[in-house]
């Protein structure tokens, strides 16, 4: 009866039973007590964390048109002119033509695979990455085939003096030779900076490899960067930044007087990356407002390409006009003040980083360039390592198999939660005794 859409067990895993049993046991042992029964250090929502963004002048600037409808299939002009200022004040220079609104990034994903997939084609996912995008594959009919970050030692006379200081010599880069293994059916190469739960970042020198690939096997290259504005270092660039010298992207020229923007862009891309590039990103993360459902892609296509490929996402998205007027009317005031917001959050990523580096040794604790997430490896066996720390030590933590890692023992915390609940969780997980 139901589609093939769907997975055949739709019921929790055994594991993810026995989890939901042990923070039951904890809640029910922790009750009547004036402590919190466990430290949550999975939380990925900043409204959760305690960060949420001041919603009331946003509010009050866009309600007059609440109770608008404007229907636009790529979206309101004065959203999407707020998305391209919100990359002009980061060295970004798209235009509105080049952005397309969604509800969410989830959205953006689905609407492309539909314009550019057919069932039983191919997506290319990091491993190990977030499970959601092979969720997401499969209800289009689509499969997931792996390529790999791998974790690398660097050579000590590489890195820079504070790196020594500060133990930066592990961490995860992209296995470009991974890419090979691509299957013939492969229709888009998703990269993921910084990655979700690893921290890292592409470099231009993996850029300029996954482009070339994507070059040479006719694929699109989609970039999520939901958690863009977060890297830790001034030296960690977005990835379309790489695109151009000056930090300029490619525009496109457009053909069709019929546009809602009605700009006609000057031809400046004929010496740009010859395969589409999609940049994903939304509200969810650049003023922590998952809530509010707006989302987006910015794209660049070589010339004979842009004006077909926006015909067909236009299509897409026309046949479901998801996008809310408020969340669109709010998009202009929230991304307004998006710099402020992000410094805030950025603080408490950074100062929650440096707590578990000095806690763990580079080894078990891999260097992140940027994101809400890192990595730590603490013994053999991670679905008994997170059992254990939970019920022992009343600490929330996710396990590794969970994104794939190809070994026992890893487990991804998040650097969202208030920093003293963060240092003493770190602390209890550091004199967890090992069986």
């Amino acid at each position: 009866m139901l589609s093939s859409r769907l997975p055949k067990d739709l019921s929790p895993s055994p594991f993810f039973a026995e989890l939901e049993r042990a923070k039951a046991d904890v809640l029910a042992e922790c009750a009547g007590a004036n402590t919190l029964p466990f430290i949550d250090m999975t939380v990925s929502s900043p409204v959760k964390a305690g960060l949420p963004i001041d919603l009331n002048a946003a509010v009050d600037e866009g309600r007059k048109s609440f109770g608008c409808w404007n229907p636009d299939a790529a979206g309101w002009m004065s959203a999407r002119e707020a998305v391209v200022e919100y990359y002009r004040e980061r060295g970004g220079n798209f235009d509105a033509g080049q952005i397309i609104l969604t509800a969410s990034t989830s959205e953006a994903y689905s609407v492309l695979f539909k314009a550019f997939c057919d069932p039983g084609d191919v997506i290319l996912t990091p491993m190990p990455g977030y499970p959601l995008l092979d969720t997401l594959a499969q209800l289009e009919h689509l499969e997931c085939a792996p390529y790999f970050l791998k974790l690398r030692r660097e050579n000590a006379r590489k890195l820079a003096t504070d790196e020594r200081r500060e133990g930066a010599a592990f961490r995860f880069v992209l296995d470009s030779d991974s890419l090979l293994a691509a299957p013939e059916k492969a229709k888009i190469l998703l990269l993921v900076s910084p990655h979700n739960p690893t921290g890292h970042c592409i470099s231009r020198e993996e850029w300029n490899e996954a482009v070339r690939f994507c070059e040479e096997n006719h694929l699109i290259l989609v970039v999520d960067e939901v958690f863009g504005d977060y890297a830790f270092s001034d030296k960690v660039l977005r990835t379309w930044q790489y695109v151009f010298n000056k930090n300029v992207i490619a525009r496109n020229e457009a053909t069709k007087q019929s546009r809602n923007d009605n700009s006609a862009r000057e031809n400046s891309c004929d010496n740009g990356p010859k395969c589409p590039i999609f940049w994903l990103n939304g509200l969810s993360k650049t003023v922590g407002s998952p809530q509010l459902k707006l989302g987006w892609m910015a794209f660049y296509a070589p010339r004979d390409q842009f004006e077909p490929i926006r015909a067909a996402l236009e299509f897409v998205e026309d046949a479901y006009l998801s996008v809310s007027a408020p969340a669109q009317a709010l998009a202009r005031p929230l991304l307004a003040n998006s710099a402020v917001y992000e410094a805030r959050v950025k603080e408490r990523l950074l100062a929650n980083w440096k707590t578990l580096r000095e806690a763990f040794p580079a080894k078990y604790c891999p260097e992140v360039l940027g994101g809400w997430y890192a990595v730590i490896r603490l013994g053999d066996d991670d679905e008994e390592l997170t059992l254990r720390l939970l019920r022992e030590k009343h600490v929330l933590v996710q396990p590794g198999f969970f994104f794939d890692f190809d070994e026992d023992g890893w487990v991804v915390v998040s650097l969202l939660a208030p920093p003293e609940q963060f240092k003493e969780a770190v602390s209890r997980m550091q004199v967890l005794d090992r069986p």
